[in-house]
């Protein structure tokens, strides 16, 4: 692993002052674009090698915070959660952050018709029930923070890269 460093400079958590649908979608989308960073012009080979014993690396996370998006946000069916922390070997760093964007902007068109916090999610992952659109909100907060702080760390050790 290469060892420059790179500081970038930290984004402030969103200030939207709105509603509690603008204040969540806020920080969704801060937390989106954090992770993307992190990724975004990461180097081959280092981005899909393991950093850790888990075996966890940052193309990896990716395409696991996009698996999620797809499966909350538009019902798109998962049947093997580990192999979703896992790029194929043919995937390249612009590859799998197109997607995830592309997810995203999928996600947010749903949310763009979603006007009840309290009214389930048009699409239902298959076998379930969809959740409300309030609770898909925090829990894909919740599991994109939890990643971006994964990626922060990985991104690190591969080049010195820092900051949000």
């Amino acid at each position: 692993m290469s060892r420059k460093t790179s500081r970038r400079r930290d984004t402030s958590p969103p200030r939207t002052g709105g509603s509690e649908a603008e204040t969540l979608r806020g920080f969704l989308d801060y937390l989106r674009d954090s992770i993307a960073a992190k990724v975004d012009g990461a180097p081959e080979p280092d981005v899909r090698t393991a950093a850790v014993p888990s075996g966890t690396n940052l193309l990896g996370l990716l395409q696991h915070v996009t698996a999620v998006e797809r499966w909350i946000f538009l019902g798109e069916d998962v049947k093997d959660w580990p192999a979703t922390f896992r790029a194929k070997p043919e995937d390249t760093v612009d590859d799998v952050v197109a997607r995830y964007r592309d997810a995203v902007a999928q996600a947010n068109a749903v949310l763009d018709d979603c006007a009840d916090l309290a009214a389930p999610l048009p699409h239902a992952p298959a076998g379930r029930t969809a959740p409300s659109v309030r609770w898909a909100l925090t829990h894909t907060i919740e599991e994109t923070g939890r990643h971006a702080g994964h990626a922060d760390i990985l991104r690190e050790l591969i080049d010195g890269a820092t900051g949000r």
